[in-house]
């Protein structure tokens, strides 16, 4: 397929523009046709939306696979009769509801019918059940779901929540005004939805339904639909209930302000208490929750995908950078009866992405340490892949010397800035922010929306809280071509219109610019570290470099 709109000499045309760009950079041209052609396959229908375990993880990982040869990468996963593979085996617990679940709430004596999709997402339940049968269960508002001691913070305050239904806000008790004990407007882990059903399963309630509001959930209902009423997967766990409860979902806003209201409370009123220490939990009295679902749980095999460049002199040591290849498979149909997930940004643009670095890497002398390519399995479920990797790494992370993971490029063209998710104080970042502005002009931008908790959100994640210095680069939004306000409005629209929905798919006008030249600054940075012997580490405030810093003797 010939992508028109772009060149290599296009590309060097517009890099020349920007001051010291081709002068002062060492790290190679990234041909935009080659990123676009990958992103088209990968985000294609014939890949049926990459869902984990699924004939389009097959087809995804024959696919990677290939390329990664074809790019002249050696295979760096599981190692079998003295050889490694291309994959690292994930066994994950799957779990997908049969039929339609049915769930009901009655107040004073009034029933009302709950369909999955619109008022409530039920999840397949992850506790290791196979059944959920339970006949009016009382429910209880719970605040932000939050029981944090060295905050003095306690959102339960001893209320036994055993056989109820426990009701929370979803991100910290501080987002609405800004300033208090949880980071003000940047998240907490408390923020987080895998954190309140956590929770939930340690005070021992029977299910956790989140309230679902667009602003502090940072996405709006048909994200959180889209991504809860499918099939659900979890690492294998030894105690699954320990860590998550029978019932797990979210609830429209309106819908919940209605149930208060018919139970004699205010939402509002409810919602600005939670922000409080002083905050007690409240039944909703005359409030019952009914549910009955069958749930097909099964233990399966996914796949990391591993290539790898052996270190000249110090193969021992590692560079990894990462990206989730998966997406969310074949879902709910949308208003125009498209069942296919295709994630061409999240994440075929990693993906490509992660194909090309190794490529280059191949091409170019090798570096004096090991680099690692790793595409990770279900990510969409929870950082699952990056999370087993993590666990039980293939390469030491005492001596993985960083993690540079890549989650949804901007495709388009140019920009003169670039962000990261979340900004951890660490050596890493301030590398990546200092090659930036001296190599390319590139002005770095704190992470826009710290209250999403993007840092808890990609796959840098479970390095990071293992010690590993990691970062996940995002694309800048001041584009050369429309400044901020064309960026704004570009991330705006796909927020709404795009993210976690059937319309993520490929487009001919995207030029692939401004990723090729992105992905020099990625190089550039890795390669450094992969030629030095240096070891970056988290700022000494950080609460990652604690796990860092016990593993200091093992790095020379």
């Amino acid at each position: 397929m010939k992508f028109p709109a772009v060149s290599l000499l296009a590309l060097s045309i517009a890099l020349a523009t920007q001051p010291a760009a081709a002068a002062k950079s060492i790290a190679p041209l990234f041909d935009p046709q080659r990123l676009s052609n990958d992103v088209k396959t990968l985000a294609s229908d014939e890949f049926e939306g990459r869902g984990p375990a699924t004939a389009g993880e097959t087809k995804t990982v024959d696919y990677v696979v290939e390329q990664m040869k074809q790019a002249g990468l050696q295979p760096g996963g599981d190692m079998t009769d003295g050889k490694r593979a291309w994959t690292q085996a994930v066994p994950l617990a799957r779990a997908e509801i049969k039929g339609t679940p049915q769930v009901s709430v009655k107040v004073g004596g009034k029933s009302q019918a709950l369909t999955q999709g619109e008022q409530i997402a039920v999840r397949a339940a992850q506790d290791g059940s196979t059944t959920i049968d339970f006949s009016n269960a009382p429910i209880v508002f719970a605040g932000y779901g939050v029981k944090a001691p060295e905050r003095n913070w306690d959102d339960f305050k001893g209320m036994d929540v055993k056989g109820k239904i426990v009701v929370v806000l979803i991100n910290d008790p501080d987002f609405e005004s800004g300033q208090g004990d949880f980071g003000g407007k940047a998240m907490t882990y408390y923020g987080r939805w895998t954190y309140k059903y956590e929770e939930a399963a340690r005070q021992g309630a029977l299910g956790l339904l989140i309230v679902h509001e667009t602003a502090p959930a940072s996405y709006g209902w048909a994200t959180v639909k889209n991504s809860n009423t499918n099939t659900m997967f979890d690492v294998v766990r030894d105690a699954p209930s320990s860590v998550h409860p029978k019932m797990e979902g979210w609830i429209q806003r309106d819908f919940a302000v209605e149930l208060f209201k018919s139970a004699g409370l205010d939402f509002d009123a409810l919602k600005k208490q939670a922000q409080t220490r002083e905050f007690k939990p409240v039944e909703l009295k005359g409030a019952r929750l009914t549910a009955k679902y069958d749930v097909d749980r099964q233990i399966i095999t996914s796949h990391n995908i591993v290539g790898r460049i052996d270190g000249s002199k110090r193969p021992d040591e590692t560079v990894i950078y990462s990206a989730h290849w998966d997406h969310l498979g074949v879902g709910q149909p949308d208003a125009k009866g498209d069942r296919i997930y295709n994630g061409a940004v999240d994440n075929a643009t990693g993906t490509a992405a992660l194909i090309e670095l190794g490529r280059a890497y191949a091409k170019a002398p090798k570096p004096q340490r090991s680099v690692v390519f790793l595409a990770v399995t279900a990510e969409e479920k929870g950082l699952l892949g990056s999370e087993y990797y993590a666990s039980k790494p293939l390469y030491p992370l005492a001596t993985t010397v960083a993690d540079i993971n890549m989650d949804a490029l901007d495709p388009h063209g140019l920009a003169r800035n670039f962000t990261t998710s979340g900004s951890a104080k660490q050596e890493l970042l301030d590398q990546l922010v200092d090659t930036a502005q001296k190599q390319w002009n590139l002005a770095y931008v704190t992470d826009p929306k710290p209250e999403a908790g993007h840092f808890f959100r990609s796959d840098h994640f479970p390095f990071a809280k293992r010690g590993v210095p990691a970062i996940s680069f995002g694309s800048g939004n001041d584009l050369v071509d429309g400044g901020l306000e064309a960026g704004k409005k570009m991330e705006d629209e796909y927020v709404a219109d795009r993210y976690h929905q059937p319309a993520d798919q490929w487009e001919a006008d995207w030029t692939f610019t401004g990723m090729a030249r992105d992905l020099q600054l990625l190089y550039k940075v890795g390669r450094d570290l992969a030629d030095s012997n240096r070891w970056p580490n988290w700022d000494a405030s950080s609460e990652f470099r604690g796990a860092r810093d016990q593993s200091a003797d093992q790095r020379k």
